[in-house]
């Protein structure tokens, strides 16, 4: 650890790591805003913060066995035919079924809240904790395997000869930087759900992102797997830049659009005073 403290590359990843881990963990925090958005007032911080706790943890016990992550990228069974070949994995089952279950869980929300009944008794609600908990947990399970994939790739476990950090100093450095990134995350998680629960349409352009990120999800299922249809055709990946990106730019345009209607005024008609006292309407009630 002093050997890290001292060394300015150690520094520089930390930092690096730490930004992208809360960059990833946007959608995470849109999933508990809208989660536990259905939960009693009361309630929605208590469902915040297991939420976060359980990513956290989650992530330290998938560094911790690193060894058997790595391992779930060995081929599973293998699937042949004509026109058809793919080679399973661990990673890409995980990865795939978390895809699958964020776009159920996004579509049929959206359905909810378009054409779904209101919100029933207090009973009902609290009962949806429990369920609110254990569907943040699942995806917690999807979310922290990405995330750590992508700190395995960026951090170097090659030894300080070699131009790296040695396997107990790149472990360290990631679970440093997803303590600091879900620390930040959860003094913003509050004001985050609130801004979305507060916009209806901050709410549907959230979940249209969960489902974009769904998307994503199995199309990295999809090559882990090597997904290959006719002779030359195999499934990519899609790139997360190019989805952050559609992500931000949306959000900043509907930012600009919140802003616009908070400040406009009612459209006003010219000449549009009635003149003759007898034409007024004075009673209200008729």
């Amino acid at each position: 650890m002093i050997e890290l403290i001292s060394n300015p590359n150690a520094w520089v990843a930390l930092l690096t790591l730490t930004f992208l881990e809360i960059i990833l963990g946007i959608d995470n925090i849109v999933f508990l805003s809208i989660v536990s958005g259905k939960l009693p007032e009361k309630e929605q911080p208590k469902a915040r913060r297991i939420g976060l706790i359980l990513a956290m943890i989650f992530r330290i016990i998938l560094l911790f066995g690193i060894t058997w992550v790595l391992s779930l990228q060995e081929t599973l069974f293998h699937i042949n035919f004509d026109f058809f070949e793919a080679h399973v994995t661990g990673q890409s089952l995980i990865i795939f079924g978390g895809g699958l279950f964020l776009l159920y869980k996004s579509v049929s929300e959206i359905h909810h809240k378009m054409e779904g009944e209101e919100e029933g008794t207090s009973g009902k609600a609290s009962n949806s904790l429990s369920a609110a908990i254990l569907q943040i947990a699942l995806l917690n399970i999807v979310f922290s395997f990405d995330s750590i994939l992508t700190a395995i790739g960026m951090i170097s476990m090659k030894s300080p000869a070699e131009g790296g950090f040695g396997p107990a100093g790149a472990i360290e450095i990631m679970i440093l930087a997803v303590v600091i990134s879900i620390g930040i995350m959860m003094i913003f998680a509050g004001p985050v759900s609130k801004f979305v629960n507060d916009h209806p349409t901050i709410q549907i352009l959230g979940l249209s992102f969960l489902i974009l990120i769904g998307v994503m999800l199995l199309a990295e299922g999809s090559h882990l797997a090597h997904f290959r249809f006719g002779n030359d055709i195999e499934v990519s990946s899609i790139p997360k830049g190019y989805l952050y990106f559609a992500i931000f730019f949306s959000l900043f345009v509907e930012f600009l659009n919140i802003k616009v209607r908070k400040n406009s005024k009612p459209v006003k008609l010219h000449n549009n005073e009635i003149k003759d006292e007898n034409l007024k309407d004075t009673n209200i009630n008729n």
